[in-house]
């Protein structure tokens, strides 16, 4: 899929990742309605990794291009 059509996806809570990933990347998530010191934060995405729990994640040119993406059940 293309980050395009898999967006609607992942903003209704679905857990997405590229194929062409070397499997250290376990999924990337959506992360809305979230608090910070009572002020609310905009939405942005977490991914998680295979040691090291979750680190924010901003997709790259390449990321936004690619055909590869999938929904991660």
């Amino acid at each position: 899929m293309t980050f395009e059509e898999i967006l609607p996806e992942v903003k209704k809570g679905a857990k997405i990742i590229r194929k062409g990933w070397s499997g250290f990347e376990l999924y990337v998530t959506l992360v809305s309605d979230d608090v910070f010191d009572h002020c609310p934060v905009t939405p942005y995405f977490l991914i998680k990794t295979s040691d090291e729990g979750f680190s924010s994640f901003a997709p790259t040119v390449c990321d936004i291009l690619a055909d590869d993406w999938a929904i991660v059940e």
